[in-house]
């Protein structure tokens, strides 16, 4: 079997070493000979690192490094190009200071590599001046590649440092236009598409590709390929996991599949695929990927989940650029893959998308984020405490899953003030999710609104969640019950087992409990 690329964002390392590659180089050849400026948006973790380094590697020619791959005999070998690769994750960047002079160093080292001398006292006046000197030395139009544009300005968002990084880079970027005659092709990635970081309105012809049916598995692995490129390792899983390829597969898909920038072609998680192929077993590895956390603060300021729970439906305006210091968290979620787009139709001859979570991975990510933001509740406890009160409900045990919701519930942080029945109600969407429950809330019936419901096989779980500061717990509990019972929300459930759930915060206290309806 071939070596698993983990961590690898080296193109020569990766074919040099003889690690397995995904081969997006027919992609690759497209965009290059169908346009010349680009901007591509993926998540992290996507391999957009990688996807620049291919480039990189194609414009230098080095030939040998394509053998058996598409693009190998259609591509001139013969003509290479000078190419300027920035990767913004590699460079300074907590002040405009600190990134003049980590640019400018990061300029002259590729200067050096061909004996051309930097004197400008700007960092963008000598980008300027190296694209081309790098012209003029070599006789070919230069390349630009830039990894991670948006890192900078997403690293200072909520900071002091803002004004100054966004200054730098748009006085950084805007060398691009005035230097357009020496340029061969520019291609950035990024997160996001921000509207005030002069990039898009220096390059007024750039092709933003983040969303075009034509490159939907630009990055990723679609089904395809995933069963092409992973076959030995999938046969060597399936022995080890002593399961069927198919059912193997059913279980990868529902983890790490699911993403889609068009609603038709969907790919799976790089990074989190090979990682569920090198650990040999399912885990949630894009937690590890960060969470920015401006996004977390912006739910706990606004205290509404419903992004989260339920499809979101978006037009176009969701996804074009946007402004930094107008943070709202529908494109925040989906340009850091927390939504990706299940669906596309027109309407009133309009583009509508239908936006939720890719998979139980990234699911699993947010809520324990979450959960940590909300209640201070220890991550390396909750897959335990989901996989108990999943099998308390499973064998019916009611008094274990009030014994397991008390212990979530007493987490709650009551000394700090400002908490609110929405605070709490968001805490407990948050549980119940995580615990792997289809949940949803504020179901709408002909005599009020459900707090919160979920099912699962036979099992169909009602709550109503009661807030009252200095009231007696027990008082709130039975206003949460009775309040099920006499609005009847139960009743479209009864082809199946119902448990009504009352929860209670009083401020110094938790409690719950736990009826079973009976059927006639």
């Amino acid at each position: 079997m071939k070596k698993l690329p983990v961590g690898i964002q080296s193109f020569s390392n990766l074919r040099e070493e003889g690690y397995l590659y995904v081969d997006k180089t027919a992609d690759i050849h497209r965009i290059i000979t169908d346009g010349r400026i680009y901007f591509l948006s993926r998540p992290r973790r996507f391999g957009k690192s990688l996807l620049i380094s291919t480039m990189t590697e194609l414009f230098r020619g080095n030939k040998d490094l394509f053998e058996g791959l598409y693009i190998y005999d259609k591509w001139d070998w013969t003509q290479p190009y000078p190419v300027i690769r920035i990767d913004w994750t590699a460079v300074s960047h907590s002040s405009k200071e600190e990134m003049e002079k980590s640019v400018s160093a990061f300029l002259k080292d590729i200067a050096g590599d061909y004996g051309i001398v930097l004197s400008d006292r700007l960092a963008s006046d000598q980008f300027g001046k190296l694209i081309k000197e790098m012209y003029k030395t070599t006789g070919q139009k230069v390349v630009v590649l830039i990894d991670e544009y948006d890192v900078p300005i997403l690293d200072a968002i909520g900071q002091p440092e803002m004004d100054g990084i966004r200054k730098f880079l748009q006085g950084f970027y805007r060398e691009l236009k005035a230097h357009d005659d020496y340029l061969k092709f520019i291609f950035l990635t990024g997160i996001s598409k921000f509207s005030k970081v002069s990039i898009f309105s220096a390059l007024n012809s750039v092709d933003d590709i983040t969303m075009d049916e034509a490159y939907a598995s630009l990055c990723g692995y679609t089904q395809t390929e995933l069963e092409h490129y992973f076959a030995e390792h999938l046969d060597d899983m399936a022995r080890h996991c002593n399961l069927t390829v198919e059912n193997l597969l059913d279980g990868i898909r529902r983890w790490y599949d699911g993403y889609s920038w068009d609603g038709k072609t969907f790919v799976y998680n790089p990074f989190s695929t090979l990682l569920f192929f090198k650990k040999r077993e399912f885990s949630n590895y894009w937690f590890a990927t960060g969470t920015p956390t401006f996004l977390i603060e912006l739910f706990k300021k606004r205290n509404d989940l419903s992004v989260l729970l339920q499809p979101v439906r978006a037009d176009s305006s969701a996804f074009e650029s946007w402004d930094p210091d107008l943070i709202t968290e529908i494109p925040l979620l989906f340009q850091t893959g927390y939504l990706t787009v299940k669906e596309r139709k027109i309407v009133d001859m309009e583009p509508e998308y239908t936006l939720e979570m890719p998979n139980r991975e990234v699911a699993l990510s947010m809520q324990n984020h979450l959960l940590f933001a909300y209640a201070s509740y220890p991550l390396e406890s909750a897959s335990r405490l989901r996989r108990t009160v999943q099998q308390q409900i499973l064998l019916n045990d009611a008094k274990g899953v009030e014994k397991s919701l008390r212990q979530m519930l007493a987490r709650v942080p009551y000394q700090i003030d400002g908490k609110t029945e929405a605070y709490y109600h968001s805490i407990f969407l948050i549980w119940m999710s995580m615990l792997g429950f289809d949940i949803q809330g504020e179901i709408s019936t002909n005599y009020g609104r459900i707090d919160a419901v979920w099912e699962q096989v036979g099992t169909v779980v009602v709550a109503e969640l009661k807030y009252g500061a200095g009231k007696q717990v027990e008082a709130l509990l039975n206003e949460a019950i009775a309040q099920i019972h006499d609005r009847k929300y139960y009743e479209r459930y009864l082809d199946r087992e119902v448990k009504l759930l009352g929860i209670a915060f009083n401020g110094e206290e938790a409690a719950c409990r736990i009826d079973i309806v009976e059927r006639d």
